[in-house]
């Protein structure tokens, strides 16, 4: 479907935040997390103490990543994504504020500068406590043999998958990052989240307030609909090609 107003609000802006959620993303084959048929279904989640605190913990949790993996590996980027990038190479959007975790942005062609991670990326993983970067090929080999959760070799650490974990604070570079492009926004597109997970949920909010307008594009209702200048509910690949790639 062709959205007239969606193609107008985008060329009236210059200076384009987009915000995106799992909704984005389960069109390349990754289920989320929340929902009924959600990751969270089928594991409790770990707390970050939890993790801290004990080897077995984290022994699961690498068990656990290994297994969520097998889906995640696979998934390539969407139209979606696509339609987004495209975007970005027409000097559209200043930022993109994810809450995935996939890497999905970046593999459809948009530099990493350009991509804020409120929720870290799970093709990594880092020390906690020297922050040294580690591949995850390495690690799952080592885990296969010892079922033993890895160590930094720099400085004994803790080593855990680069996501944010339940308990575990919010990066603080990434928030304030997000905080400033969502005031100097003129338009703000809230896109496959259910808005319901703050304090991620609050920046459609701040932006709007601040004077951008604001798009939501989710298949079902949110929270903020009434917030919003224009809504749709569509699917979400489909509808972002068909309108994006027509913007001239």
């Amino acid at each position: 479907m062709i959205d007239k107003g969606f193609k107008k609000l985008i060329k009236d802006s210059s200076y384009i935040v987009i915000f995106t959620g799992a909704g984005i993303s389960t069109e390349s084959g990754i289920p989320d997390f929340r929902s009924p048929t959600g990751i969270w279904k089928k594991y409790q989640p770990i707390e970050f103490s939890e993790f801290l605190s004990s080897e077995d913990v984290r022994a699961e949790a690498w068990r656990r990543k290994f297994e969520i993996d097998k889906n995640i590996s696979k998934a390539k980027p969407n139209i979606g994504h696509l339609a987004i990038a495209k975007l970005v190479n027409d000097g559209k959007i200043k930022k993109i504020i994810t809450q995935n975790i996939d890497n999905l942005h970046q593999e459809s062609g948009i530099p990493n500068d350009l991509v804020v991670e409120l929720h870290g990326n799970t093709t990594y993983a880092k020390c906690l406590d020297c922050g040294k970067r580690y591949d995850l090929a390495e690690i799952m080999k080592n885990f296969k043999k010892t079922n033993k959760p890895p160590y930094c070799d720099m400085c004994n650490g803790i080593v855990k998958a680069a996501t944010i974990s339940f308990g575990q604070a919010m990066p603080e570079k990434e928030m304030i990052i997000s905080q400033e492009s969502s005031l100097s926004c003129d338009l703000f597109i809230a896109i496959g989240s259910s808005l319901q997970v703050y304090p991620a949920a609050g920046f459609p909010l701040l932006a709007k307030k601040n004077g951008a307008k604001l798009i939501i594009l989710n298949r079902e209702k949110t929270d903020l609909d009434s917030y919003a200048d224009l809504v749709i509910n569509e699917e979400i690949g489909g509808f972002l090609s068909e309108n994006i790639n027509f913007i001239n």
